[in-house]
């Protein structure tokens, strides 16, 4: 994917995660991109332990993937806070 296709998935993952963690009104824009294209690659690793594919495109599956993958590092991030 190029770099620009990175930063719209990035922030359209990472914006959707923030939703369902519920923590929308701590992210911005950055965060929302950031998050998801981190979320995208920690998905891809949790996915190859299982020996599926990650992130190959941008397609249903790696939104699902990527998507996942920004909710456990949400849900990480959330629990270093409180500790």
């Amino acid at each position: 994917m190029g770099i620009i296709l990175w930063i719209v998935f990035g922030a359209l993952v990472g914006w959707i995660a923030s939703l369902i963690m519920k923590t929308d009104a701590e992210q911005g824009a950055i965060m929302n991109i950031v998050v998801g294209i981190v979320g995208a690659v920690v998905g891809g690793w949790i996915m190859s332990i299982f020996g599926e594919s990650g992130v190959t495109g941008f397609n249903i599956s790696s939104f699902v993937v990527a998507l996942l993958g920004a909710v456990v590092l949400i849900f990480i991030v959330k629990a270093l806070r409180r500790a």
